[in-house]
């Protein structure tokens, strides 16, 4: 029960949920309640992933996965309102997926495993390479990754997580962050140097990308532009060895390859549940959720609630005894066993504080 209000509290807000429940069926809960339950649910799921990166640490080698010829990999993050005064919380969030399926004219990712967390950038990527580690057999796999570049998701980032290929891992810049840059960096009436520098990115000519680049500044006068343009400069240049298609640098494209990208659909999950509607979060709540969300689109949340649900072998054991204590307590009647005879077999003289107590027990003597 508490699983399914979780999978609903994960598509609604929480007073939605306590009025479809109270509409709906015979319970009446609160939506204070609906928030107890989330984050109870939410958080097994986050303890079932510290576990997996406990597991893959205390090991003495890597766990037998799958193999794959292929790996992609995808990493973006997402901003959330948080409860705490002028601040914000990132929702940081990877996908790592075996190619594509197709069904009629529509395209599904094969094999998708998601990672999502609102812990810090280490953390984050600790519980990617766990998730690898534990799926896959990548010592010959060739791992494709794809990122917008920014501070918390280098290349260098995705070859630590996947470091246990033999092969390169293929990094790509991002192109749906690249195209939107360079809309942004050009004004109106400037289209021309747009398609110049477009056509640069494109064939991986970096000479005449800062070619134009320098003609298309020296028409600025706004300093804002001129900031701009200097930014986005940096931001190819300084990921210029990731720019282009993936399927340009493998020897052999796999069968019904695809550009990537795949991350910006899939931030949907968060954004439609967690972001705007005057939503805030703190940092157990949102957590809670994202983890709630994970387990979802992973099959992985019953398990996962089920398993932390399940007492240990000590806590068992102190069960068993309070049960046993319990029972002995509550008994009503005991079998009797006799008037008990019995002397104190101490051999010193009367006079002395336990010849006294002997006497009085023996001869019933008061004094």
């Amino acid at each position: 029960m508490d699983v399914k209000i979780a999978e609903l509290a994960s598509k609604c807000d929480y007073r939605t949920v306590a009025d479809i429940l109270a509409g709906w069926t015979d319970v009446k809960i609160s939506h204070g309640t609906v928030r107890n339950i989330v984050n109870k649910v939410g958080m097994a799921q986050a303890r079932q992933d510290e576990a997996m990166v406990k597991e893959l640490e205390e090991s003495a080698e890597l766990p037998q996965g799958k193999k794959v010829d292929v790996l992609f990999a995808e990493a973006d993050g997402v901003y959330i309102r948080s409860t705490e005064r002028k601040k914000g919380m990132e929702v940081r969030h990877a996908v790592l997926y075996e190619g594509w399926e197709k069904n009629g004219n529509r395209v599904s990712l094969k094999g998708r495993e998601v990672i999502m967390t609102t812990k810090s950038s280490d953390a984050f990527w600790t519980e990617v390479h766990a998730l690898a580690a534990s799926r896959y057999s990548l010592e010959k796999a060739q791992v494709v990754t794809n990122s917008d570049g920014g501070a918390g998701d280098t290349a260098e980032k995705f070859r630590e997580a996947f470091a246990q290929s033999e092969n390169p891992v293929i990094h790509q810049l991002d192109a749906y962050h690249v195209y939107r840059n360079l809309s942004r960096v050009f004004a109106p009436g400037k289209s021309k140097y747009k398609d110049y520098v477009l056509q640069a990115i494109k064939t991986r000519d970096r000479r005449d990308f800062e070619l134009w680049m320098d003609t298309y500044e020296s028409t600025l006068n706004d300093p804002k532009r001129m900031k701009k343009a200097k930014e986005f400069r940096s931001y190819i240049l300084g990921n210029w060895e990731c720019i282009g298609d993936w399927r340009d640098r493998v020897e052999e494209i796999p069968e019904g390859a695809r550009g990537l990208g795949a991350i910006e659909s899939n931030q949907r999950h968060i954004t439609y549940r967690m972001k705007k509607r005057g939503m805030y979060w703190s940092r157990t709540g949102g957590e809670a959720m994202v983890k709630i969300i994970q387990g979802i689109m992973n099959q992985t949340l019953r398990k996962a609630y089920l398993k932390d649900r399940q007492r240990s072998v000590r806590k068992q054991r102190e069960a068993r005894k309070i049960v046993k204590m319990s029972a002995i307590l509550h008994e009503r009647t005991r079998p009797s066993v006799g008037v008990r005879h019995g002397s104190i077999a101490v051999y010193t003289c009367n006079s002395s504080a336990v010849g006294r107590l002997r006497k009085v027990i023996h001869n019933g003597q008061h004094y």
